[in-house]
C-alpha cells in the first residue's frame, strides 16, 4: 500500500466520515483514527464497531498531530469548526471536507485557517444514504462512485494530491470542477430533489383527507419520497448553503410544472405523452450508462 496516514482525525463520525475511516482502515490506509463529534453514545459506538482510536468532544484536540482532517459536518456548523480547530492545525496538516455546497466552505477556508486555502482542499463525495450516524457507515460506500474537488489556485500540488489519492484508495472516481458550477450541478442533481420529496410528503400531510392517504401509498411513493427520511438538519443547511443556486433550479422546475399543468387542464394527451416519453428516455439511457460504468 504506497497511500498511508498515519494519523486521522473525523470532524463528524456520522455515515460519511466513518464510511470513509472505515474503508481507509480496512485497505490498510491508515494507522490511527481520532473522531471528534457531540454525541457521546455516537461516539462510543464508532469506538466498539473499530471505525475510531479514540474520541474526544474537542475539535482542538482532536487534530493536534493529524496529517489529515476531514471536516463531515454539516454545512452549517463548518466555518465555525474551521475556525476552532485552526490554532492546533500543524505546518503540513492537510484539511479537506464533504459538503454539498462548495462556495461557502471556500469562503470559511480563506476566512479561518492561518494558511488560506494552501492546504484546504474542497470536496464532496457523491455517495450517501437517507440513513446517518456511524451505525450505517460502511466500507465500500465509495466504491465506483464520484467524489468532485474543486481546487482553488492557492492549493498546493501536494495538498490536491493526496486529497485525491485518499479518495482514489477507496475506491472512488476523482472529479475536479469549479465551485460554482458544482454548486449549479449539485442544486439541480441533489438539492431539489429533496427539497421536493420532503414538499411532497407535506403536501400529502396536509391534504386533511377522512383516511390515512400514507396508507395507500404503494411503490412509486416509497421510491419517489425515500430521500424524505435524510436528516433535516443536514438538508436546512444545504438547502440555504446553496440557496442561490436553489432558487434558480427551482424557476426552472416550475416552469416545468406549469407547461405539464396546462397540458392536463387542456385534456393535451399528446402532450403529455410527448413529455413523460421524453423524460422516460433521459432516465433510461442515465440507467443504462451508470450500468455500463
Amino acid at each position: 500500500m504506497s497511500f498511508r496516514i498515519r494519523r486521522l482525525a473525523i470532524i463528524g463520525v456520522g455515515l460519511i466520515g466513518g464510511s470513509l475511516a472505515r474503508a481507509l482502515r480496512e485497505r490498510g490506509a491508515v494507522e490511527q483514527v481520532v473522531g471528534c463529534g457531540r454525541d457521546a453514545a455516537n461516539l462510543q459506538r464508532a469506538i466498539d464497531l473499530k471505525v475510531i482510536d479514540e474520541a474526544t468532544h474537542d475539535p482542538l484536540a482532536a487534530v493536534r498531530g493529524a496529517d489529515v482532517v476531514v471536516i463531515a459536518v454539516t454545512l452549517g456548523a463548518t466555518g465555525d469548526i474551521l475556525a476552532r480547530i485552526a490554532p492546533g492545525l500543524g505546518p503540513d496538516t492537510l484539511v479537506t471536507d464533504v459538503g454539498s455546497a462548495k462556495r461557502c466552505v471556500i469562503d470559511a477556508a480563506r476566512l479561518h485557517l492561518p494558511q488560506g486555502c494552501a492546504r484546504f482542499v474542497a470536496g464532496h463525495p457523491i455517495a450517501g444514504a437517507e440513513k446517518s450516524g456511524v451505525e450505517a457507515a460502511r466500507s465500500d460506500l465509495y466504491e465506483k462512485h464520484r467524489v468532485i474537488l474543486t481546487p482553488m489556485p492557492e492549493n498546493l500540488p501536494a495538498a490536491l494530491a493526496t486529497v485525491r489519492a485518499m479518495w482514489e484508495t477507496v475506491g472512488a472516481e476523482v472529479f475536479d470542477m469549479d465551485a460554482g458550477l458544482h454548486d449549479e450541478v449539485l442544486a439541480a442533481t441533489s438539492h431539489l430533489p429533496h427539497l421536493l420529496a420532503f414538499a411532497l410528503v407535506n403536501c400529502l400531510l396536509d391534504l386533511g383527507k377522512p383516511v390515512n392517504v400514507f396508507d395507500f401509498a404503494a411503490g412509486g411513493f416509497r421510491d419517489f419520497t425515500r430521500i424524505a427520511s435524510s436528516n433535516p438538519a443536514m438538508w436546512r443547511d444545504i438547502s440555504i448553503a446553496n440557496r442561490e443556486g436553489l432558487l434558480a433550479v427551482c424557476d426552472r422546475f416550475e416552469v416545468t410544472l406549469a407547461g405539464l399543468r396546462r397540458a392536463l387542464e387542456a385534456g393535451d394527451g399528446v402532450a403529455l405523452e410527448a413529455e413523460f416519453g421524453r423524460a422516460k428516455a433521459a432516465r433510461d439511457a442515465f440507467l443504462q450508462r451508470k450500468a455500463a460504468s
